[in-house]
């Protein structure tokens, strides 16, 4: 299997990944805080929380900083599978 093929299959496989929970979710993109919000709701109505947050930051701030994280994730890795790369080619030119 050439390299072309095996980049247009992982292009493929990530194209489906991204797409089927698309497919089944019908538009309803539910935090899992929500969700159990909803199952306390449901199991025990008279339930009180016993703390609350601190501080609520805006919605668009908490987006930020989700991003941020992800950013930063994404450079790690990044990074890490480039430093993996140098460190191979390297030791290969040695050998």
């Amino acid at each position: 299997m050439t390299t072309r093929s095996k980049n247009l299959l992982l292009l493929f496989a990530v194209i489906v990944l991204a797409v089927t929970p698309l497919l089944f979710v019908n538009g309803e993109f539910g935090g899992a805080d929500d969700a159990a919000e909803q199952a306390i709701a449901t199991l025990k109505p008279s339930y009180k929380p016993w703390s609350s947050s601190l501080f609520e930051l805006p919605s668009e701030t908490e987006s930020m900083l989700f991003a941020l994280q992800a950013a930063l994730g994404a450079g790690f890795i990044g990074y890490a599978i480039g430093w993996f790369k140098g460190k191979s080619v390297k030791n290969k030119n040695n050998d």
